[in-house]
């Protein structure tokens, strides 16, 4: 069965190659670098997207230069794993990606300057930075080195949004990232009652999600109760789940590189009015913005609407964060559909409607359901009910 599940077909990752290609020409850029890692939410994206490269333990760097294929430079460990798993066939291993204290006498090197010059004939005059962010100081210290009279620019605000509207293969890849998602939550809310402990009703839920193809998630499993729930960022610890305790889950997959994302509360035992009424508005917030993903429309209007909801039950102020984001490579990545946000919604888009309540004078919330952008309006990809008792 794992066998026959939907994957990105190797084609796919040409035709993105030749949409850099584009950026070159229309940024005059000589050359574009793009750093990915390892690192745990987001790292890997861009790797991931134009390589197929989960990133393990080295860094990468991907090198587009005009009119060739990109080149994949890694670090001298990685070179077997990215040959076989990969899709760039171009693979250099990069002297400044060696550790310093090891030796590694059967792998050839390459300064960064000497794999530039075998693919730029000509000086290297404009720059282009993917990933910068996450670039550590000794690497962007060598780009910047080995190129003084360059002028480099940052990217990224013209890369990720291009990875809004997805393929057909991507469409297929990202709902089996959220049939696992459901997967997931179902066993995580089935694991909920008093006397168990948050990591237990992790472990039910990864468990599922991982026996089934995940292989990961794009964020730490979440499932945090009580006073743990108060804040935007929670951890999931030994505390054990109580008689009238409110559990907060969040979910989020990965498979094939892509997310799925779900986020429910859960009452035990009989839940406080108050709190009660705080996750019903934060159900209309959310089943508002759902219905109106519609292709056309800008997106922070329709994440104003589970504002405006929210506002009105008095808990405006403790909607902390933008609401409506894009899923794919990363779970939460560009476009953002945040109140300053301008960008229209579009067909073949996946969008998570993330409703927070956090820092409030009740426990904190989260309602988070995942929506493909069809034609004909919104598909939601998510299956639990919305308001769960125990």
């Amino acid at each position: 069965m794992m066998q026959n599940l939907p994957k990105i077909p190797v084609a796919e990752y040409a035709q993105r190659w030749e949409k850099v290609q584009q950026v070159l020409r229309d940024e005059e850029l000589d050359m574009l670098l793009i750093y990915a890692d390892d690192r745990h939410t987001y790292g890997a994206a861009y790797a991931r997207y134009y390589g197929n490269l989960p990133v393990a333990f080295e860094p990468v760097l991907l090198l587009f230069t005009p009119g060739r294929d990109p080149v994949l430079l890694t670090g001298p460990e990685t070179i077997g794993y990215a040959s076989e798993v990969g899709t760039i066939p171009d693979i250099r291993v990069l002297r400044e990606f060696a550790a310093e204290n090891e030796d590694y006498p059967f792998s050839r090197l390459e300064p960064l300057r000497d794999v530039v010059a075998s693919c730029v004939p000509h000086a290297i005059r404009r720059v282009g930075l993917g990933g910068k962010t996450l670039m550590g100081a000794e690497i962007y210290e060598t780009i910047v080195k080995n190129y003084p009279d360059a002028e480099f620019v940052k990217m990224d605000a013209i890369l990720e949004p291009m990875r809004g509207v997805k393929s057909p293969a991507e469409i297929e890849v990202i709902k089996y990232a959220y049939h696992l998602a459901n997967l997931g939550m179902e066993a995580a809310v089935k694991a909920v009652r008093p006397g168990v402990t948050e990591r237990e009703i992790a472990a039910e839920a990864e468990y599922v999600m991982r026996k089934n193809g995940a292989e990961g998630t794009g964020i730490d499993t979440i499932v945090v109760s009580g006073p743990n729930t108060r804040h935007i960022l929670g951890r999931t610890t030994t505390r054990v789940i109580g008689e009238n305790d409110l559990v907060v889950i969040t979910l989020a997959p990965r498979y094939e590189g892509y997310h799925g994302a779900c986020g429910r509360c859960v009452f035990v035992g009989r839940p406080d009015e108050k709190q009660l009424a705080s996750v019903q508005a934060e159900i209309q917030a959310q089943e508002t913005c759902g219905r109106n993903l519609i292709p056309g429309k800008v997106g922070s209007e329709v994440e104003a609407m589970g504002r405006r909801i929210m506002s009105e039950a008095g808990y405006g102020e403790n909607f902390l964060y933008s609401g409506l984001h894009s899923v794919g490579v990363i779970e939460f990545e560009p476009p953002i559909l945040g109140p300053s946000s301008r960008t229209v919604i579009e067909e073949n888009m996946v969008i998570s409607v993330d409703i927070p309540l956090f820092e409030a004078d009740v426990l904190g919330s989260r309602t988070e359901d995942g929506y493909l952008i069809t034609r004909d309006g919104p598909v939601r990809l998510t299956t639990m009910e919305h308001l769960i008792f125990k």
